[in-house]
């Protein structure tokens, strides 16, 4: 949904104890998303072979059907019939700034596939999910010895301090975006620094501005790649992170795989969905 004026217009600060506020959307668009989807759609574009895992209720079969239509494996789908597919309604104002309702649906169910040893597994994500699955997908990539990056995204708030920390321990890469940077030090009570030096690499993503690569306590930062039109920021962090999954898996050094996951939020953002843009002239770069 676009909202066509600025939130902040709206929302009055002294009032936010009584909030009550109505946003008139005259564009309402559905469209094919998930981070599941959003990261296997850009991994494929590029080349990638994404495994996505997640879970559908009874209105995904379509969705389902057009993932094995693009080449996209649905081995790890999982059909929950009781349940509606995980959605989540976004309003954009005309900063882009967004505010989201999220319905997880089948999604709390999402803990049951489990992530096992595979010779054609090479690596992994834990994006946002069900709080059990992210929990234990973590666990499992660990002793499947599967190197994988952290991603906790708007999951991260269901978290402690000390879930966090786990969760990097675990992890060989950590990606977040700046807002989530400054929750998980603050959370964790440790500096992307100090962050850095428990994993192979963290990275924060800036939006326009690029992103910061943290290794070994060392930031480098990653220039922006100006985008030729701004319409829909929407999915723009999960097409970033299906770049650095193909970057990873082709063994480029993480400020490579940053670089082009900038070039690839750039290309996004100027189409509307998290999933109707092409890669063609990128997968070479």
């Amino acid at each position: 949904m676009t909202f066509e004026g600025r939130f902040a217009d709206q929302i009055l600060p002294e009032q936010l104890h009584i909030l009550n506020v109505s946003f008139l959307v005259p564009s309402l668009r559905r469209e094919f998303g998930g981070c599941a989807g959003n990261i296997a759609y850009a991994l494929k574009q590029l080349g990638g072979t994404p495994l996505p895992m997640a879970t559908i209720g009874n209105d995904g079969v379509d969705y389902a059907k057009r993932m094995k239509a693009m080449g996209i494996s649905t081995e790890f789908v999982r059909e929950v019939a009781d349940n509606y597919t995980a959605q989540a309604m976004i309003m954009t104002d005309r900063d882009n700034n967004q505010i989201t309702a999220f319905h997880p649906g089948a999604m709390v169910q999402a803990h049951l596939t489990q992530i096992t040893a595979r010779s054609d597994i090479k690596l992994g994500i834990v994006s946002p999910d069900g709080r059990d699955a992210m929990l234990q997908h973590a666990e499992q990539f660990k002793t499947a010895n599967i190197p994988f990056v952290f991603d906790p995204g708007q999951g991260l708030p269901m978290f402690n301090g000390e879930e966090l920390a786990h969760f990097v321990d675990l992890a060989t890469w950590v990606t977040v975006n700046d807002y989530e940077a400054k929750l998980l030090c603050d959370r964790t009570g440790l500096s992307c620094a100090e962050l850095s030096h428990r994993v192979e690499g963290l990275i924060v993503t800036l939006g326009a501005q690029g992103c910061e690569v943290w290794v070994k306590g060392e930031k480098t930062l990653v220039a922006p790649v100006k985008a030729k039109e701004v319409v829909d920021p929407t999915g723009c962090g999960d097409a970033f992170r299906g770049a650095l999954l193909f970057g990873l898996e082709q063994g480029w050094s993480l400020l490579r795989c940053a670089d082009l996951g900038n070039r690839v939020g750039a290309h996004k953002i100027a189409y509307r969905g998290g999933q109707n843009y092409t890669l063609e002239s990128l997968k070479t770069a």
